[in-house]
């Protein structure tokens, strides 16, 4: 497939939603490359406006829709949390009404920053198609645009600027891992790194139970009910079916093998983070620390200098998952 937005959309992006972001700093650390055996490059997205990467995307739609409708009644979205917080969060900036429909167990401290950014919350039951379903009524009865939380090719090119500020400061990358949930980061990286390096490899990390590399391989969703949530401890990437739009661009543009990170493994990721790096990072992110530092001699051949994808650090201090055990397999 010709991908459906390329480098230049991304860069007309970064300029439309640059000003209400921020340039998140490239980490390393001396102890982790010790670990992986390698040059780790980890892309601080926990410490983006709203604290996660979902801002990025979530800027460049909600300001693409106040430029081509100045009158709009307004923006809403569905979201486990982060997509909700940052169209909460543009929303604002653009000065428009928004709505966040998120499912009943959003951690509390979540659902308190989309409510603080002046969005009205509506919770629905815990389910892609229960979010899906109240999200579309709200839109229908209020005029309201949806902003995807992924299948969107706006908030895709929003995500595409990680990649961008990524292989402008470490240009020569070989690898770039990143913690997948329906699939939009990962597919605004994978068209963004093909065309700025294409000798970097964008690997997506994910919960066990998505199956996603047998979907990559086979080129369809071989899944047999509908959409889930997955029973994981990262919230932000508990959806187990990437988009109808995201799919084809990772078939085309990401690589087909898949890393699985189980929960336990995550949590030894984002705790090492947090005592080696002293960041505050949800569990999706230590998913990728900790892809980066053990299975990354799956591949042939194994990249020498990898780009890790902090995606988030919304965690709430009452409940990490080392001091209660909550949700741990």
């Amino acid at each position: 497939m010709s991908a459906p937005f390329g480098l230049r959309e991304v860069r007309e992006a970064y300029s439309r939603a640059g000003r209400w972001l921020h340039y998140t700093p490239v980490l390393t650390s001396r102890c982790l490359d010790q670990l992986a055996g390698r040059q780790l490059f980890f892309k601080a997205e926990n410490l983006q406006k709203t604290g996660s990467f979902k801002a990025r995307g979530a800027c460049n739609a909600v300001f693409i829709e106040k430029e081509k409708n100045p009158a709009s009644p307004g923006v809403v979205t569905h979201s486990t949390g982060n997509h909700g917080q940052a169209v909460a969060y543009a929303a604002k900036c653009a000065g428009l009404p928004c709505s966040v429909v998120v499912p009943r167990d959003t951690p509390k401290v979540k659902c308190s920053a989309i409510e603080e950014y002046g969005a009205e919350l509506v919770f629905c039951e815990p389910s892609p198609k229960s979010r899906k379903e109240t999200c579309a009524e709200i839109a229908s009865k209020t005029g309201r645009t949806i902003i995807h939380p992924y299948d969107d090719y706006r908030v895709m090119t929003g995500q595409g600027t990680i990649a961008l500020e990524l292989l402008m400061e470490v240009p020569d990358l070989d690898a770039i891992l990143v913690p997948i949930s329906g699939g939009g980061m990962t597919s605004g990286i994978a068209i963004t790194a093909r065309e700025m390096q294409p000798a970097c490899r964008v690997f997506a990390v994910e919960p066990v139970g998505k199956d996603l590399q047998r979907c990559l391989e086979e080129g369809e969703k071989v899944y047999s009910g509908p959409n889930k949530f997955l029973d994981t401890v990262a919230d932000s990437i508990r959806i187990q079916q990437v988009g109808d739009l995201t799919f084809p661009i990772l078939c085309e543009f990401a690589q087909h093998k898949v890393f699985t990170v189980t929960d336990q493994q995550m949590v030894e990721g984002m705790r090492l983070t947090f005592e080696r790096m002293k960041m505050v990072v949800e569990a999706a992110s230590g998913a990728a620390v900790y892809a980066a530092l053990h299975q990354l001699e799956e591949v042939t051949p194994s990249p020498q200098k990898v780009g890790v994808i902090l995606c988030g650090g919304n965690v709430d201090l009452d409940l990490l998952p080392w001091a209660t055990q909550v949700g741990l397999k």
